[in-house]
């Protein structure tokens, strides 16, 4: 395809994410567990933070899909678009458990997916091994993050648990992936950067 072709391809794959429910190609990892009686309190903290989880995976699928666009190579575009899928299992894993906990996706789904696509075109543009060093650093913190929401989590919500534990496997294999496609590391502004715009992102998905 052209670049707009997969121009046209990525806004349109936003638009699905945004707007339509996801379908994952795997059995979620909450398929195998037990289910356990939730508390109103414990249903609304679950909910919120699978919230912010679906959200997290919604950025993925921009970061992936611009940086994708923007590589400078095909096998490094597939290396991305492959990253993506296994991203959108996710993305349908959380909102899944998010329904059956009974609490909605966030409101601003346009504008996270928007925020997402213009940091991952940014790194894109910066070069291939640039934009390899922002997947490390995304998925670093993103495996910090879901190491806290294990902390947060009711210990007998062992679905949503299941499924934040094989989401954090799995964005460690990522960053371990770019990082042995040769990965630049990110200055430390930078690195400060997404760290804010992370907890901006965090705060308001847990609420909105």
């Amino acid at each position: 395809m052209s670049w707009g072709d997969r121009l046209l391809t990525a806004l349109d794959s936003g638009l699905r994410t945004a707007f339509a429910p996801a379908r994952a190609a795997r059995q979620s990892p909450a398929g195998n567990t037990e289910a356990s009686p939730l508390s109103p309190a414990e249903s609304r903290e679950s909910g919120a933070l699978m919230r912010v989880n679906h959200v997290g995976e919604i950025c993925a699928q921009a970061l992936y899909q611009s940086q994708a666009l923007f590589s400078r190579t095909p096998e490094l575009r597939q290396h991305f678009e492959h990253a993506a899928q296994e991203e959108l299992d996710h993305l349908a894993w959380t909102e899944e458990r998010l329904s059956q906990l009974g609490a909605h996706t966030s409101h601003l789904a346009p504008l996270w997916w928007g925020g997402a696509f213009a940091w991952g075109s940014l790194a894109g543009l910066a070069g291939d091994r640039w934009s390899l060093g922002f997947v490390v650093e995304t998925e670093r913190q993103v495996e910090a993050h879901l190491a806290g929401h294990l902390d947060r989590l009711p210990a007998n919500d062992a679905a949503s648990r299941a499924i934040v534990e094989q989401m954090k496997r799995e964005e460690a294999e990522h960053a371990d992936a770019a990082l042995a496609r040769g990965a630049l590391p990110l200055p430390a502004p930078v690195k400060g950067l997404m760290r804010a715009a992370a907890k901006v992102m965090t705060t308001v998905a847990h609420r909105i």
